[in-house]
C-alpha cells in the first residue's frame, strides 16, 4: 500500500540519517525483516467491509428514536470516525492508483495539496476513534457506577458539548500534525494521547470488571443457583476484557512504531520493526471492523433497527 507523505515518513524515519539508514536496512534485511507484502486488494476490502457495516450503525441508530440517547450518540460517532477510517484508507489507495496508472495527471503542487487533505482526514478519523473509545468506557463507567444519576450527570447538552469538542480536538490537531510532521514532538504528543486513553480505559474497565467479579463472590457466597444475574454479571466481565484486548492488540503496535522512530530509528531491531508498517495500519482498519460488532451489534434494539434498514422496512 502507498501511503502518503506523513504516514511515509512515519515508515521511513526522517531523523535517521541517509546513510545509517540505509547501512542498517542491508544489515537486517534477511529473514523476518523483509516485513510483510500485504496486497492492496486487502486493504480495499477491510475498507469497504468496515465502510458497510458503521454505515448501518449510524443509520440505524437516526433512524430508531429508542436510540437517541448520549450512550448511542457516542457510539454512532464512533461508527462515523470509523468510516472516516474507511473512507480515508480508500481514497488514498484510489488516488495512488489512479495516479501510478496515468489516469489522473495533477501538478506536483496539487498533488501535494490532495495529500495533505487525506493526510488531514486519516489523522483526525484516528485521533477521534480513540477520542470516543474512551467517551464510551466513561459513559459506560457512568452507567454502571451511578445509574440512578446517569440522566443528570449525562444529559443530552453535555453529551453535544463532548462530542463538538471531540470533533473540534480531533480536526485541529491533525491540522498541527500534517505542518509539523517533522518534529518529534509532535510524535510525543500522540503517544501520550494513546497511552493516556489506554490508561483511562484500563483503569474504568478493571473497575467495572472488579465490580462484575464482586457480584459473582457474593451469588457464590449465598451458594444460589445461577441466575440471569449472574450470566450477566460474567458476560459483561468477559466484553471488557475482550474491549481492552481489542483495543490493544489493533492500536498498539502502530503506537509502539511512532515510540522506536522517536527513540531508536537507526537501530537494526527498531528498522526491521518499521518494514511492518503496513500491518499495523491493517489492524488499525481491523478495528474499524470490529468495533460495531462489539460496541453496536450486542445491542438487541439496535440489530432490530439493523434489520429494518437492511430489508429496507423504513
Amino acid at each position: 500500500m502507498s501511503t502518503l507523505a506523513p504516514l511515509r515518513l512515519l515508515r521511513e524515519p526522517w531523523n535517521a540519517s541517509e546513510g545509517n539508514q540505509s547501512n542498517t536496512t542491508v544489515g537486517a534485511s534477511s529473514g523476518w525483516c523483509q516485513g510483510l507484502d500485504i496486497p492492496n486488494e486487502l486493504f480495499l476490502a477491510l475498507g469497504l467491509v468496515s465502510l458497510v457495516e458503521n454505515l448501518l450503525v449510524v443509520a440505524a441508530i437516526l433512524k430508531n428514536r429508542n436510540l437517541h440517547s448520549p450512550t448511542y450518540y457516542f457510539i454512532c460517532c464512533l461508527a462515523v470516525s470509523d468510516m472516516l477510517v474507511s473512507i480515508s484508507n480508500l481514497a488514498e489507495m484510489l488516488f495512488m492508483l489512479l495516479l501510478e496508472h496515468g489516469v489522473l495527471v495533477m501538478r506536483p503542487s496539487i498533488v501535494r495539496h490532495m495529500d495533505n487533505v487525506i493526510d488531514m482526514l486519516i489523522c483526525s478519523s484516528v485521533v477521534s476513534s480513540l477520542s470516543f473509545l474512551g467517551v464510551i468506557a466513561v459513559d459506560r463507567y457512568i452507567t454502571i457506577f451511578y445509574a440512578l444519576r446517569y440522566h443528570s450527570i449525562m444529559t443530552l447538552q453535555r453529551a453535544v458539548v463532548t462530542m463538538a469538542s471531540v470533533w473540534l480536538a480531533s480536526t485541529v490537531s491533525s491540522t498541527v500534525l500534517i505542518t509539523y510532521y517533522h518534529s518529534n514532538t509532535i510524535l510525543l504528543c500522540l503517544i501520550s494521547f494513546f497511552l493516556f486513553m489506554l490508561i483511562l480505559m484500563l483503569v474504568l474497565y478493571i473497575h467495572m470488571f472488579a465490580l462484575a467479579r464482586h457480584h459473582l463472590n457474593n451469588i457464590s457466597s449465598q451458594q444460589k443457583p445461577p441466575t440471569a444475574h449472574h450470566g450477566g454479571s460474567l458476560k459483561g466481565a468477559v466484553t471488557l476484557t475482550i474491549l481492552l484486548g481489542v483495543f490493544f492488540i489493533c492500536w498498539g503496535p502502530f503506537f509502539f512504531h511512532l515510540i522506536l522512530i522517536v527513540t531508536c530509528p537507526t537501530n537494526p531491531f527498531c528498522t526491521c520493526f518499521f518494514s511492518y508498517f503496513n500491518l499495523f495500519l491493517i489492524l488499525i482498519i481491523c478495528n474499524s471492523v470490529i468495533d460495531p460488532l462489539i460496541y453496536a451489534f450486542r445491542s438487541q434494539e439496535l440489530r432490530r433497527t439493523l434489520r429494518e434498514v437492511v430489508t429496507c422496512s423504513w
